[in-house]
C-alpha cells in the first residue's frame, strides 16, 4: 500500500527514490503561499494601526466638582463624539488646574485630560480632533469661564466664544472661534 499521488504534480526520481515536485507546481504553490503570506502580514499591520490609541477617540478624564450638571452635559457631548469619558469629582478642582498649568484667569467649572493635553473648560469636539491631529508644542486648550452657546450648556443663546491654545509658557492665543 503505497500513497497515491497524482503524475501532474511529482514524480519519482529513479536515482534517489524519492518523490520530488516538478517545478511549475512549486513555483506555483510557492507564489500561492507567498501571496497568502504578505496579504496576511498587510492584514496584521493595517490592523495593528488602525487599533493602536487613536488620539481622536482618546480617553478623556473630567475632574469636575460633584453635581455639577453643565460638566456632566459636556461629557455627553464628547461620548456623542466618539469620546471615552471618566468623570472625577474633585474636592481640589483648583490644584487640579494648577497641576496642568491652568492660569487662574482662563479657568472654568472642569478641567479635562485628553492624550497629553489639558483641555480646561467647554471646549467643542471639533478644537479637540483638531489639537490631537495637529499636535502642537503646547500644554492644551481653553474656554474660559462657561459661555452660554459653548458645548454642555445647552443653552439657545448664541453667545461668540474663543477657543485658545494654551502655550507651555502660559501664554495664549486664539485657536477657533465660534
Amino acid at each position: 500500500m503505497g500513497v497515491r499521488v497524482p503524475p501532474q504534480v511529482l514524480f519519482i526520481s529513479k536515482t534517489a527514490n524519492i518523490l520530488i515536485m516538478k517545478p511549475q507546481k512549486f513555483f506555483s504553490y510557492a507564489a500561492l503561499i507567498l501571496l497568502i503570506a504578505g496579504g496576511a502580514i498587510w492584514y496584521i499591520v493595517d490592523n495593528y494601526y488602525e487599533h493602536q490609541d487613536n488620539d481622536s477617540t482618546a480617553e478623556v478624564v473630567m475632574y469636575k466638582n460633584e453635581g455639577c450638571q453643565c460638566c456632566d452635559k459636556w461629557a455627553v457631548y464628547m461620548q456623542g463624539n466618539g469620546y471615552s469619558v471618566k468623570s472625577v469629582n474633585s474636592h481640589n478642582l483648583y490644584g487640579v488646574k494648577a497641576d496642568q498649568g491652568v492660569p487662574q484667569d482662563m479657568g472654568a467649572c472642569h478641567t479635562a485630560v485628553v492624550g497629553d493635553y489639558v483641555v480646561e473648560g467647554h471646549v467643542p469636539a471639533e478644537d479637540i480632533q483638531r489639537l490631537l491631529a495637529e499636535k502642537p508644542d503646547a500644554r492644551g486648550l481653553v474656554v474660559p469661564g462657561m459661555p452660554a452657546s459653548s458645548p454642555g450648556m445647552n443653552t439657545k443663546i448664541n453667545e461668540p466664544f474663543k477657543v485658545y491654545l494654551l502655550k507651555n509658557d502660559g501664554s495664549t492665543e486664539v485657536f477657533a472661534q465660534h
